[in-house]
Parts: C-alpha cells; sequence; structure tokens
C-alpha cells in the first residue's frame, strides 16, 4: 500500500515487499485503487506471474480481510491524507512506512517500524536494500527485479537526480537480479496521445524569473501528464525548476520539479502540498487556477527572499 496516485516508485517498492514476503512463507496483498494508479503496463506485467495472482486488491477488499494480525505497510509517503485508504490505515494496529520523503507535519505515528530516509533516491531503493539482506538474488523473480529498477529510474530522472553511491548500488543488485534495462524503458515509455499533450503543456510555459518556468494548463487529463511536462522543463537550458498548475478531480493541482538548487518542496509546503527537494505536488480544493498561480508566486517569492537573506 501507498500513495493514492501510485507510480513506478510505489508499485516497484510494494512488488519488492511482495518478494520478501514470499522468502518468508508469508502471503502479502498490494493494496491499489485501479481507477487513480497511473502505473498499468508495470501491473499488466506483474499479473502475468503465477505469484501475483490476486494479489492486487482495491482498498475495500483490504478492509475487509485485516485482522489483528495484519502488517500494513506504507511505501512512498509518511502522511496519512497520501495513503491509497486511510480508513484501511485507521483500522490496521500494526503498521510500518517506508519512504524517502521529508517527514511532514502530520506524518503516521505510532508505526511499528520506520525506515524513512530522505536522502534515498526512491522507496524502490529502500526496498531493494531491505532485499539484499533478506532475499537471496536467485529468488529475486525478472519482473520483480524490472519493478524496483523502473522506481528508482523514475525518481532520479535516469540517475541524474538524488543520486548517489547507495543507489548505484541498488540499480547494481537488481541488474545482477535479472533486471533488463531495455524492458525497464518500455515501462517508463508514454503513448502517443500522452507525449503530444506533454508539449502542449510545455508550450504554455512562461520564465516567471531566472531559472523558474510555470505552466498553467485548463486541460490536462492527468497528473501522470503534467509531471512528465514539468520534467521536460528541465531539459531546457537555463531552467532550474519547473511548476506546472492545472485543474483535475475538482482541485487545483501542481506537480514540480527542480535540478537541486531551488528546493520546491518548501515552495509547494506553503500551499499545503508535499514531497522533497527535487519533485513536490500539491492538490487545493477551492481555489481558481488563477488563484493558485497567485498563490504559487507568492510562495516563490518568499522562497527567493529567505534564500537571499540566507546567503548574506
Amino acid at each position: 500500500m501507498g500513495h493514492k496516485f501510485a507510480d513506478l516508485d510505489s508499485v516497484g517498492s510494494a512488488v519488492g515487499l511482495c518478494c520478501a514476503a514470499r522468502s518468508l512463507g508469508k502471503r502479502a496483498r498490494i493494496v491499489i485503487n485501479m481507477e487513480t494508479q497511473v502505473s498499468q503496463q508495470l501491473i499488466d506485467k506483474v499479473l502475468t506471474l503465477p505469484e501475483y495472482k490476486g494479489a492486487f486488491i482495491d482498498p475495500q477488499e483490504a478492509i475487509l480481510a485485516a485482522d489483528g494480525e495484519t502488517l500494513l505497510i506504507i511505501v512512498d509517503t509518511n502522511r496519512p491524507d497520501q495513503v491509497e485508504s486511510l480508513p484501511l490505515l485507521q483500522s490496521c494496529n500494526r503498521v510500518a512506512v517506508i519512504d524517502h520523503h521529508r517527514r511532514a507535519a502530520d506524518y503516521i505515528q505510532n508505526v511499528a517500524l520506520s525506515f524513512h530516509e530522505p536522502y534515498a533516491s526512491s522507496a524502490s531503493e529502500l526496498v531493494t536494500e531491505l532485499l539484499q539482506y533478506m532475499v537471496e538474488q536467485s529468488d529475486i523473480l525478472r519482473i520483480e527485479a524490472e519493478a524496483l529498477l523502473s522506481g528508482i529510474v523514475l525518481d532520479t530522472k535516469n540517475f541524474t537526480l538524488r543520486t548517489g553511491g547507495r543507489t548505484f548500488d541498488a540499480a547494481a543488485f537488481l541488474r545482477r537480479a535479472g533486471a533488463d534495462t531495455t524492458d525497464v524503458k518500455h515501462l517508463l515509455q508514454a503513448d502517443f496521445k500522452s507525449a503530444v499533450a506533454k508539449y502542449s503543456i510545455v508550450q504554455k510555459a512562461k520564465i516567471y524569473k531566472s531559472g523558474i518556468a510555470i505552466a498553467a494548463a485548463e486541460n490536462v487529463e492527468s497528473r501522470v501528464t503534467a509531471a512528465q511536462a514539468a520534467d521536460e522543463l528541465l531539459n531546457i537550458s537555463g531552467i532550474q525548476a519547473s511548476f506546472v498548475v492545472f485543474p483535475l478531480d475538482g482541485k487545483t493541482n501542481i506537480s514540480a520539479r527542480s535540478l537541486g538548487d531551488i528546493n520546491v518542496q518548501v515552495i509547494v509546503e506553503r500551499l499545503g502540498g508535499g514531497g522533497n527537494k527535487s519533485t513536490a505536488g500539491a492538490q487545493i480544493p477551492d481555489k481558481s487556477l488563477k488563484d493558485v498561480v497567485t498563490d504559487l508566486l507568492a510562495s516563490i517569492d518568499r522562497y527567493l527572499a529567505d534564500y537571499s537573506m540566507s546567503e548574506e
């Protein structure tokens, strides 16, 4: 169980934990809302394995199946409002958290285990480290290794952001376990329609201040497309941080990315969002796109003012 908009890192981490559970003779289930997840290609691939028959269940099924012996593991978030099912979290007595995001003010408390490392590249990296101590490399299925590696590649932007020695050690371990980098590349590919939508958002971007690009888009079909557009803006020379603002599901959303010098997490936290230094986001109810952009510009100004003062 992980972030409510399960991406490759969340799903990859969950798949890795299923591998660990199997080595201990335990049955693990992945709690996921198929309507909001954004990793269908990986899920379809994992479901071809007999070991994963019935492994993916929706939150309501999980609540009915949970009992006093259930261990609920949250991956890729430490905030209760970002989990796949808050009622499930509240109904479980034993909870563990595996996450790489900076701890939020409203983090999940009273956990049995917390593996929280903000300097890690991804939750998949952390789960891979656990597997190295729990599982024989030969017992990791190839698709499981690729699921974890895809999570690392996604969150590091092909090993360019938040990448340390531990990240490469984890990737090397997964490669030795059978992960095929070409297959991982396929998992990260977008379809033609999504690619066109991504560049349409990029076209709307404006430079607000030196190194900061902001795109306000009225028509965005998915959060994945917005996130990919924010990533794409960082490929433009001179851009250090990017923000894509868009309405979706009755809220105004922000997808933020940075090459590292500008801490986008601090900027979106003032708007109720979260994430980490290089990747962050927010969902803001009851505010128009125009108002959220105005608030975002104010938060950027405040951040830049605070940063310049700290440099003096």
